[in-house]
């Protein structure tokens, strides 16, 4: 059973992490150019990895050794472009995507270790609120363009 669910969480701890960097890069080097929302999600991105640093239950050479990505039958599925997307369609997509994760994280990781779990519970909040602060920093921001 440990196999699948570390496989979850190593998906999804990817997932997370690559997405918070994509949002990282767009709020730095976009029209939003904020500091503060960059270094919040960089923050998050560095908890996220560090979360699992004191587990007992949970570590990185147990998450590398369930990966499986040879069986992974979604790993090369492409989705079409959507029509007139752009950088903040990509910010919000990879919020979006980082969110989801985290909560897959917060969920699964209640099996194996309550405290990891609550670490990325607060994460989760934790983007919700940088998440807040740039549509308000940016206004309505489409997610379809």
């Amino acid at each position: 059973m440990n196999t699948h669910l570390f496989r979850i969480i190593d998906a999804n701890l990817n997932r997370a992490r690559e997405g918070l960097r994509a949002c990282e890069d767009i709020t730095r080097f976009s029209d939003i150019r904020d500091r503060r929302i960059t270094r919040s999600l960089k923050l998050i991105r560095h908890k996220t990895t560090e979360a699992l640093l004191d587990s007992k239950n949970l570590t990185f050479k147990k998450l590398l050794g369930a990966r499986n990505t040879e069986e992974d039958t979604e790993k090369y599925k492409d989705f079409k472009k959507p029509k007139g997307s752009g950088l903040n369609d990509i910010l919000m997509s990879n919020l979006e995507r980082v969110k989801e994760s985290l909560r897959v994280l917060e969920e699964c990781c209640k099996i194996l270790d309550a405290k990891t779990s609550h670490k990325y519970r607060e994460l989760r909040f934790d983007t919700y609120d940088v998440e807040k602060r740039i549509i308000k920093k940016n206004g309505h921001i489409s997610r379809n363009g």
